[in-house]
Formats: C-alpha cells, sequence, structure tokens
C-alpha cells in the first residue's frame, strides 16, 4: 500500500502547476492553459515506463497518453483533465498544494489532479518494484474539460483511430469514489428579440424589445414547470430549462430595439438535439409577440450505461459505495454507444471543486489508491 504521505505529495506537486483553462484566466491564473503541466506528466509517464503519445487537442493545449503493457489482452484506461477553473475568488495562494489536517489544499486538488497524483503515485511504485499491472493500461490526461468538456472527443476518436480493444474506462471526477452511471446533458440556447426603438416619452411609437423578452422567459418558466410532470425514462430525473441571463436596452429614455437572453436546458438520456432544438424554437416564436432568432452556444450529451453489470458491482464493492447518477456533465459524453463500458469516478466531494478553498481529504486518495490496485490487478 502506498503511504498517505506519498499519495498527499504526488497531489500537492500536480497543484503547484497552475493549469487554468484559458477562458477563465484572470490576472492570478499564472500561465494559462495545460501546457506547462502537460509537457511535466510527460515527462514523468516517459520516466515510469511508459509509452508517451503527445496529441494537440488545441494549439499549445495537448493531451497526454501513457501506455503500460500488461500480462493479459485487457486494456482498460483513465481519462483524467489537466485543466482547473479559475482562481480569482481564491483566498491566499491558490496553488501552494498545501497539506494540513489530513487534506490536500488548492485549485485542482480535487477536479482532478487527486486522480491524476494517484495514479502517478502507482505509476511510480510499479516502475521502482519493476512490477506490471495484470491489465494493459492507459492513462490519458486530456485538456478543456472546464470549458463545456468539447474536447472530449478527441480523446474518443484516438482510442478508435489506434484500434486499442478498450473494454472499461474510468472518467475522473469527484465522486467520492462512487461508480457513476449516468448524468444529464446540456444545451445553452440564446435568443435575440427585435423591437423597434423610439423616445421613451413616446412608447407607443416603438416596439419594446425587454417587454417582449419578458413573455419569452415567463413562457420558458412555464415549460419547465410542465417538463416536471414527465414520467422520467431513468433515473436522471427530467429535463429542465432555466434563463440564465438577460440583456436589453440603451439608455432610460429609449424603447430598446434588442434584447438578448440565454437560457440552459438540461437533456436526460435518449432525447435527441434537433428534436429539443425544434421543440424550444417553435415555443420561442409562439410565446414571444416580437421576432425572435434562438441559436445553439454549446452542447454537452447527456451520459448513460445500465448499471447492472459486473465490473460496476465490482466498482461499488471495491468503493463500499454504491453506484449513483450526477446532475453535472463530464467527459463521459463522448463514450455514449461505444464497445466498451465507462463510468464516472474520483475521489473528493463536488462540493469542493470549483469552490473558494478547493481541497480533497487524504482518505479519499487512499480510497482510490485500493481500487485501482484491485482493478489493475496489483
Amino acid at each position: 500500500m502506498i503511504s498517505s504521505h506519498k499519495l498527499a505529495d504526488w497531489v500537492s506537486r500536480l497543484v503547484q502547476i497552475p493549469s487554468v483553462t484559458p477562458s477563465q484566466a484572470g490576472p492570478r491564473a499564472g500561465q494559462p492553459g495545460e501546457a506547462r503541466i502537460a509537457a511535466q506528466v510527460a515527462d514523468w509517464f516517459a520516466a515510469f515506463g511508459g509509452k508517451v503519445y503527445q496529441e494537440q487537442a488545441l494549439p499549445n493545449r495537448p493531451n497526454i497518453y501513457g501506455i503500460w503493457r500488461g500480462e493479459s489482452d485487457h486494456w482498460v484506461a483513465i481519462d483524467v483533465h489537466t485543466d482547473t477553473v479559475g482562481v480569482e475568488q481564491m483566498p491566499g495562494n491558490p496553488f501552494d498544494g498545501r497539506v494540513a489536517d489530513g487534506r490536500v489544499y488548492g485549485r485542482g486538488a480535487t477536479d482532478t489532479k487527486a486522480t491524476l497524483g494517484v495514479c502517478l503515485a502507482l505509476l511510480e511504485e510499479m516502475h521502482t518494484q519493476h512490477r506490471k499491472p495484470k491489465v494493459n493500461l492507459i492513462v490519458a490526461a486530456t485538456a478543456d474539460e472546464e470549458n463545456g468538456a468539447q474536447n472530449a472527443p478527441v480523446f474518443a476518436a484516438w482510442l478508435e483511430r489506434i484500434g486499442i480493444p478498450l473494454s472499461q474506462l474510468i472518467i475522473a471526477e469527484p465522486t467520492l469514489c462512487s461508480p457513476v452511471y449516468g448524468h444529464k446533458g446540456s444545451i445553452r440556447f440564446e435568443f435575440v428579440v427585435t423591437g423597434r426603438a423610439s423616445h421613451a416619452s413616446l412608447p407607443h411609437q416603438g416596439l419594446n424589445a425587454v417587454t417582449a423578452a419578458a413573455e419569452l422567459t415567463l413562457a420558458f418558466e412555464v415549460e419547465h414547470r410542465r417538463l416536471q410532470t414527465l414520467n422520467p425514462a431513468t433515473e436522471l430525473g427530467n429535463p429542465t430549462i432555466t434563463v440564465t441571463n438577460i440583456k436589453g436596452g440603451s439608455g432610460g429614455n429609449v424603447v430598446p430595439n434588442s434584447c438578448w437572453v440565454a437560457a440552459g436546458y438540461r437533456t436526460v438520456p435518449y432525447q435527441q438535439l434537433a428534436e429539443v432544438k425544434t421543440q424550444i424554437n417553435q415555443l420561442a416564436t409562439e410565446s414571444c409577440p416580437l421576432p425572435v432568432k434562438m441559436k445553439v452556444a454549446g452542447v454537452l450529451d447527456w451520459f448513460f450505461q445500465t448499471p447492472d453489470t459486473p465490473w460496476i458491482r465490482q466498482l461499488a464493492d471495491w468503493s463500499g459505495q454504491p453506484a449513483t447518477v450526477v446532475p453535472y456533465g463530464t467527459n463521459a459524453w463522448a463514450h455514449n454507444g461505444k464497445p466498451y463500458e465507462c463510468v464516472v469516478l474520483g475521489p473528493g466531494s463536488i462540493d469542493q471543486a470549483h469552490s473558494d478553498e478547493e481541497w480533497v481529504e487524504i482518505s479519499q486518495l487512499e480510497k482510490l489508491g485500493e481500487i485501482y490496485r484491485h482493478w489493475w490487478g496489483l
């Protein structure tokens, strides 16, 4: 068993390498992006006997893949993202990686450098002891998850391109080491309502885009309540739609000629993007008294697989936690319908991810280490 000190040290070292996703990088972020941590991970993978591949997922933001051949023809993989959310709201040094009170602190400690640290500790131990895993192992350190998980298909396509007959894949996210077999998807809609400007003292001469947009937003609230009355198809419950932003008007004495509205729609398994788009566009057109144009600003598909498989039951037994579903999205969406099983699993709680003071319990690192020991055949 790897010592708790060794596990904490690896996570601390990773936290100390800033890797804030560029879209959320502010003055305190250090060097934005994953280039620095990717280069270091590639060096560690090579030092621990892995065959290393690099793929430029985005300019200067690579994915790093390490392969370790085992003693069987069984292939397993882990996808752990190396980017983190922003740090501007965090007190003190967000990258200090301090170890105190049975925890490792700092941005990424939970989401998801904890999993990468555990992997590196086990890989180092295997290399030092001249041991092989029973399985053939792929560890993928991937970029750009925190920007809507839009890079996820890059790793899925790489697996298909090189022809590895993968059997099992774990997507690293903080789940308290529970195996997660499903999550909702997300569609980000944007709407522009077009009116006609006039002097505010003569409102009848204009067409008020803001009041028209108000009718649109209220229609979405009515639709959300209707969706909650449906019979859920899976344990993930019902779809939801929520207005998240609204902007309109150019001055206190001008009838607004335009208003912009953003809304988030959470999809559930077996809903299709084209069908949802058609429904929401029709709802917008019928409920808004002025012309409205809709566009899709981002899509993250749902993920779901049956929990009643020997592997998921085994993971639940090793972790001591039941298989479950979660409301947030992950890289697992890119692996729906693939010929291998996929679950989301990792140490720490989603409650600490993205928080002002992020941390992970060292006991959670120890639990994941034991799960991986069983899974890898160590």
